[in-house]
């Protein structure tokens, strides 16, 4: 079997997925397995490449967990990595109508692993290269959508690990002071926003960077110590049971990795950096070492153990990985790999907080999302995508398709103090499948822009099995998910993101919201329904009954506004 170049991986040997003929170097020792209906299991463990081909037909997409650009790529692009600091090891070449054409999956989460997918541009054939130490792959060659192929990667990654489960508090909505307040943080303000945040139906409040310090820089010059401000913080303790004795979750931010030069632990740990940042004024540290370990699971878990939060948010894990490879680690260093340094970091600081707090909440963010993160973090957050709704409706979707059981969290929504009521809404209904974070500040808005925030914020809650819980089919990844449906055995929700028809199922409460522009919504189904619009405040527009004459119907729902459907 011809290897294509330029990822030509030596000798190999041939077996059969299929109708697909895999390439397997460095090893005679493959076993192929069929484990469902168009899915194979190849285990090689002494392979250090696979590579098969597959005809490009009605061919559309190609998806990855790194929530870029959706093209079909050339033979020749670069390869894409994961490891257990950085993406995820699963990529899926995406047909018309959103039929799987391939995906593959990799069983290794915490070593480095490369894949590269191309069109062959002479035969128009598409190359799937996975290169790394070891190989354990899935590859699911049925015609069901993507998202259930990409579905069962997640199920498969669970398979025999024994997780601990997701606290329903991790599933709720979630007040962040990031892009409200940024470092002008002070217990009165945090205290404000936690209880007109709980109002609306927020029960968890994030305090992110600057409770640690007086520096208002916007650098990581003074991370590391991870000491409260007293000027903005005099008792933090006090501060935080405050907040919880009006009923919410406090967590706090910590920006893992890193020791300024500010700091006491920067001249302690020195000789101890993986590297020096010189734009952020800090350095990171090296995991590999027990006494850095040691230190980092005892700053953090003193918030859990003496200052009584109830989780924490951990930035910037992704920073560990180091460009070029790992250094050589110093004198001192118990393991060679720094993402093994990582993975028992995490471990150690995991068990350390549930001693104190079984229910412990954490938060992880894109990039840092693979599953073998997952015995780690129970939420997981869109990385930063200030004011771009679709930005964050593709992100949350990438993240909830191979998300397993962690909470997936949309970026923290934000808008201009002048944003009128609807867009307001759009931006909150573009995160509906996700856990919605709100970063405005609440005192400051206009009671319109308030009952937006109110009314989707409880149909969040109200139907959180089913926007969180059941069966997700976003539409088009090839133009960032215009329509998404999500369903449990009693409820569909649909959001509608441009001006496309809606397929109404035959039993069941149905919602569809409409962040369109365009209040004409096309629906096709069958029979009779009865009809509730509101619009983005959730004030009741009309009711009515509908009667899907020659299978479609018309019906007005307003930008930011919610069409709810009962049959009889």
């Amino acid at each position: 079997m011809q290897i294509w170049e330029p990822h030509a991986l030596g000798e190999t040997t041939v077996v059969h997925a299929g109708g697909v003929e895999v390439a397997v170097a460095g090893t005679t020792d493959v076993t192929v397995t069929p484990v469902a209906e168009g899915v194979w299991l190849i285990d090689a463990p002494e392979a250090t490449g696979v590579q098969w081909k597959v005809p490009c037909v009605n061919t559309v997409a190609f998806w990855t967990p790194g929530s870029g650009t959706r093209w079909v790529p050339p033979i020749w692009n670069a390869p894409m990595s994961a490891r257990l600091t950085v993406g995820a090891p699963v990529v899926s070449l995406v047909g018309t109508a959103g039929a799987n054409v391939c995906t593959a999956a990799l069983a290794e989460s915490v070593a480095p692993v490369s894949f590269t997918g191309g069109l062959i541009e002479e035969t128009g054939e598409f190359v799937f290269t996975l290169q790394g130490d070891g190989l354990r792959v899935r590859i699911d060659l049925s015609d069901r959508l993507y998202s259930a192929a990409l579905a069962g990667v997640a199920e498969w990654w669970q398979q025999g690990r024994h997780l601990p489960p997701t606290p329903r508090q991790a599933r709720l909505p979630v007040y962040s002071t990031w892009y409200s307040m940024h470092q002008e943080l002070t217990e009165e303000a945090v205290e404000l926003q936690a209880r007109l945040s709980k109002r609306l139906g927020c029960e968890t409040i994030i305090v992110d960077d600057g409770w640690q310090t007086a520096d208002r820089a916007r650098g990581y010059a003074f991370c590391g110590d991870w000491e409260p401000n007293k000027e903005a913080f005099p008792d933090i303790a006090s501060h935080v049971r405050r907040v919880q004795s009006d009923g919410m979750a406090y967590m706090l931010w910590y920006a893992l990795p890193f020791v300024g030069k500010h700091n006491a632990a920067f001249e302690r740990f020195e000789g101890r950096f993986l590297r020096y940042l010189d734009h952020m004024d800090a350095a990171v540290l090296d995991p590999r070492h027990p006494e850095v370990r040691a230190f980092l699971v005892g700053r953090l878990a003193q918030a859990v153990e003496l200052w009584g939060m109830d989780g924490l948010k951990i930035d910037f894990v992704d920073r560990f990985a180091t460009p070029g490879g790992d250094p050589a680690p110093a004198d001192g260093a118990d393991c060679a790999e720094v993402d093994e340094g990582v993975r028992r970091l995490l471990h150690d600081l995991d068990a350390r907080l549930r001693r104190t707090r079984p229910q412990v909440l954490i938060e992880h963010r894109q990039p840092y999302t693979s599953p073998g993160l997952w015995p780690y973090a129970n939420m997981v957050r869109a990385t930063d995508c200030p004011l771009s709704p679709q930005e964050n409706r593709q992100r949350t979707i990438d993240l909830r398709l191979t998300a397993g059981p962690v909470a997936v969290h949309s970026d923290m929504i934000l808008w201009h103090p002048d944003e009128p009521a609807e867009q307001v809404a759009v931006h909150l209904i573009n995160a509906l499948f996700s856990v919605p974070q709100l970063s405005v500040d609440l005192a400051a808005q206009r009671p319109d822009q308030l009952a937006a925030v109110g009314f989707w914020l409880g149909v969040f809650r109200r139907h959180l099995d089913a926007l969180q819980l059941g069966v997700l089919e976003p539409a088009q990844p090839e133009h960032g998910y215009p329509l998404v449906r999500a369903y449990d055995g009693e409820t569909t929700i649909i959001a509608r993101y441009a001006p496309f028809a809606v397929d109404v199922p035959g039993t069941g409460e149905v919602l569809v919201a409409n962040a369109d522009p365009d209040p004409r919504v096309v629906l096709y189904g069958e029979g009779e329904a009865r009809a509730e619009v509101f619009d983005c405040g959730g004030s009741l527009v009309r009711a009515d009954r509908l009667r899907f004459e020659a299978g479609a119907c018309l019906v007005e729902v307003p930008m930011g506004g919610l069409l709810k459907l009962r049959r009889d």
